[in-house]
């Protein structure tokens, strides 16, 4: 048996699957807030309430915003700062008694898509996070690529490309830069957007609705949307090229940007025609935890 762990900004998700690929339980929990050490309990949690609930022991495999760095082993880069400068792996070995394979959120998402989802079959799948944070994920071949520093696909931290003067500096991020992607792209930053034009606090999914019932802020703000999505694919496409390009996390569920984003992106694509396909995930906005769980390889 093998279990994948997704750890987001909001929830932790835990599933376990046989060694054929089924699925056999799944479990979630909220994520303790600014708590490493909870955190770590929480996927401890998880892992025994799976273990009780299926009799058997498995390998963990855990996905988690940003990285573990090639140079120092300590977890950079992720939008859940409590995790930046701890060797997740290493205290997740101690609390759990067993190997475990650490790796980013997006990469795990992406192979899961590659291996029997939306990227089935292609050469080039850049899987690509929407969520809490903005994240992505490349898998050539069937293989993850980390790249030298273990950041291929992080596209979330690039500026936002061809801005308008209105758009400039650009909003602050965590990161310590401004005008990244993630800070206008994540869901947060959607809820930042929708609130400074109407003076209403609301969810990315709720204004997504609002907009579909004929509200014309909410429709305003999701067009901004999805001009800013267009224009990051479009630097994507013309860096990466992939074959497919696949949204995951909590706004993958907007179905209006798998019509509308490639109807836009062609203005900034180097290309006579833009023949990419972004494709909504076969196995939902959680499908990292599979990715997570394939970090360990089927037995046969």
């Amino acid at each position: 048996m093998r279990i994948g762990i997704d750890l987001g900004g909001t929830k932790i998700e835990a599933a376990a699957f046989g060694d054929d690929g089924r699925e056999l339980c799944r479990l979630r929990t909220p994520t303790p807030r600014d708590d490493y050490q909870a955190t770590l309990q929480a996927i401890a949690n998880l892992v025994t309430e799976i273990e009780s609930q299926t009799g058997s022991t498995g390998s963990v495999g855990v996905g988690t915003p940003g990285a573990l760095s090639p140079s120092s082993g300590l977890i950079k880069n992720a939008n859940s700062t409590c995790l930046i400068g701890h060797r997740l792996d290493v205290d997740l070995e101690a609390v759990l008694a067993r190997p475990v394979r650490v790796e980013n959120d997006a990469n795990c998402f992406a192979l899961s898509e590659a291996v029997d989802g939306a990227g089935a079959g292609v050469g080039v799948v850049f899987g690509v996070i929407v969520g809490t944070g903005v994240g992505g994920g490349i898998v050539v071949n069937g293989e993850v690529l980390l790249g030298r520093n273990a950041i291929a696909g992080e596209w979330g931290h690039n500026p936002l490309p061809w801005c308008s003067s209105d758009e400039l500096p650009g909003p602050g991020c965590y990161c310590g830069a401004r005008g990244c992607i993630e800070s206008y792209l994540s869901g947060p930053g959607l809820t930042r957007e929708f609130e400074a034009a109407s003076g209403r606090n609301m969810e990315a999914a709720a204004i997504a609705r609002l907009a579909a019932n004929g509200d014309t802020e909410a429709e305003a703000c999701m067009q901004r949307y999805e001009n800013r999505m267009a224009r990051s694919l479009a630097h994507v496409i013309n860096l990466l090229d992939p074959d497919v390009i696949v949204l995951g996390g909590g706004l993958s569920n907007i179905e209006r940007l798998y019509r509308r984003v490639p109807n836009l992106w062609g203005r900034w694509v180097f290309s006579d025609q833009v023949d990419t396909p972004l494709l909504p995930p076969v196995h939902g906005d959680s499908g990292g935890v599979r990715g997570a769980a394939w970090l360990w390889p089927l037995r046969r």
